[in-house]
């Protein structure tokens, strides 16, 4: 696979213009250290660190009676009357908590721009997400944030979640997408009554070299809302969440810093036009469109469901410049990927292993995916393109990859049974490149000295059982074969995932196609 001749939307100089398809990842987080910073963070591992982290830990614990004695008895379905009491408790909270980033390397937070009043704009759009970190400017503002239901019941941490009346979202309520929304809209709309909804609209954490696409949950209520910036101009870690790592490496990386830079910039309130009230996802385009243009980034219609491909664990690990995430982007915007099932995808190996290997040229494999042939459609066949024709198993195989990340043997199951021959259902070298190549989403893999450890017959060719075989004893033949001339991510470049949506970045979007990005080109282009 090969990334297609095209351009990748910017907002930098308000224009779009070029850049390159090698772009950075956006679910990928490099640190790479020189030997003179492993050396000091060696030394404030083991001075700084520990005091920094005990001293956290007691603001958290000094915060949680204020917090408790504010929450005891309050409604969560109205709000009273700020009591001169309940006003001193926000004061002291905001205090401890400033005290708290102060201990962790945060000496200045620099504000640029005055934020609204929860009347002029009831909700917050924040961006770039990418770490716990992000939570400084909620404590800052003491504004309501989107959270998982399960987040309450941790102790001191519940305590001080509630202060803020948070909108909860449970996993285990079908429902509680809509309930969330319906309660987003009921706060939106009280003229100010209630405090002002702070919302990361990505809905997962990146790296922040881009804007990925906005979730439309924040913009349903069709609202005034105020975008606002987060950076982390810091010269040695770039503060960026990657779960596959955790938490905890992050947090040990910043608090080794003498100091963290943090600049908080609140952009001039957007109102809606009625064509953007109606439309969510136009609305959401237009201010991600506004706040990449502020923050120098280009946009990339990657969402949070691309994370699954990048932290997909297994033989199946992504390379760092893999196309699949852009061959995800182009499916799920003709529709391709909606109710994509194993039935579907064993139809589609059927219905493929009768063309025996016969390539489309890029009309055929229009009629093929029945769509009329569009920009998209030659996108994805440029893929897959060599000589101006594709083999449409290709095209399967990477579709199972999107549709089943985690499930990497079915699609090599899926990848035999389309390239094995009829009387011994065997796949020779070449093939197994193919299979190999297009699950990776990459235009070159190595595989002479792996397949001739699984042929240890020296048939020249192999079974899928001799392959699941192999795999037991060898899940990273990848890195072990040199399969590739650029590794997969070691330690030091880890995937965000889902998870990264944590304890203050629930995912709440109603799963509506109608907010889909059908509009979102139309503004766009």
């Amino acid at each position: 696979m090969r990334f297609p001749n095209r351009k990748l939307r910017t907002a930098v100089e308000g224009e779009d213009s070029g850049v390159s398809a090698h772009f950075k990842n956006p679910f990928v987080h490099e640190l790479i250290f020189t030997p003179l910073q492993i050396l000091k963070m060696t030394v404030m591992t083991m001075t700084l660190f520990p005091v920094r982290l005990l001293f956290a830990a007691f603001m958290m614990l000094l915060a949680w009676p204020f917090a408790f004695v504010a929450t005891v008895g309050r409604s969560e379905d109205a709000v009273e009357p700020l009591s001169w009491w309940r006003w001193l408790v926000d004061l002291v909270l905001k205090a401890i908590m400033r005290a708290m980033w102060f201990s962790g390397g945060f000496h200045w937070v620099r504000v640029k721009g005055r934020r609204a009043l929860p009347s002029e704009a009831p909700i917050l759009t924040m961006a770039p997400h990418s770490s716990y970190f992000d939570a400084i400017p909620v404590t800052m503002t003491m504004a309501s944030i989107v959270m998982k239901a399960e987040s309450k019941d941790i102790p001191v941490w519940g305590t001080l979640i509630k202060f803020i009346r948070p909108v909860f979202v449970s996993r285990s309520d079908q429902d509680s997408r809509r309930k969330t929304v319906e309660e987003i809209k009921r706060r939106a709309c009280s003229d100010g009554e209630w405090p002002q909804i702070m919302i990361f609209p990505e809905g997962t954490c990146t790296n922040r070299s881009c804007l990925i696409a906005f979730k439309p949950g924040a913009f349903i209520p069709g609202v005034p809302v105020q975008p606002v910036l987060l950076r982390y101009p810091n010269e040695m870690v770039r503060i960026s969440s990657t779960p596959k790592q955790g938490v905890f490496k992050i947090l040990w990386l910043t608090l080794c810093q003498l100091h963290n830079s943090i600049e908080i910039e609140y952009l001039p309130t957007y109102t809606p036009s009625e064509e953007e009230k109606k439309d969510p996802a136009l609305f959401a385009s237009n201010v991600r469109h506004i706040m990449a243009k502020a923050l120098g980034l280009p946009i990339i219609d990657y969402s949070f469901e691309d994370c699954q491909l990048a932290m997909a664990k297994g033989p199946l690990r992504l390379p760092r410049h893999t196309c699949l995430l852009e061959f995800a982007r182009l499916v799920r915007r003709l529709g391709l990927k909606t109710g994509v099932t194993d039935e579907v995808l064993h139809e589609e190996a059927s219905r493929v292993r009768k063309l025996c290997g016969s390539r489309l040229d890029v009309e055929g494999f229009s009629q093929y995916l029945n769509q009329p042939l569009t920009e998209e459609v030659q996108d994805i066949f440029s893929l897959f393109e060599e000589h101006g024709k594709m083999d449409v198993r290709e095209y399967v195989i990477a579709l199972s990859v999107v549709c089943r990340p985690f499930r990497y043997l079915e699609t090599f199951k899926l990848a035999f049974r389309m390239f094995e021959a009829q009387e011994d259902g065997a796949v020779v070298e070449d093939e197994l490149a193919v299979v190999l190549k297009t699950a990776l989403g990459i235009g070159d893999f190595v595989v002479c000295d792996l397949f001739r450890a699984i042929d240890c017959q020296d048939k020249g060719k192999i079974t899928f059982d001799e392959f699941c075989r192999f795999l037991e004893n060898c899940p990273d033949f990848v890195e072990q074969y040199h399969c590739l001339h650029e590794l997969i991510p070691q330690p030091s470049r880890e995937s965000t995932s889902p998870s990264s949506t944590n304890g203050f970045c629930a995912d709440f979007s109603p799963r509506d196609p109608s907010t889909r990005s059908a509009a979102h080109s139309k503004k766009q282009d």
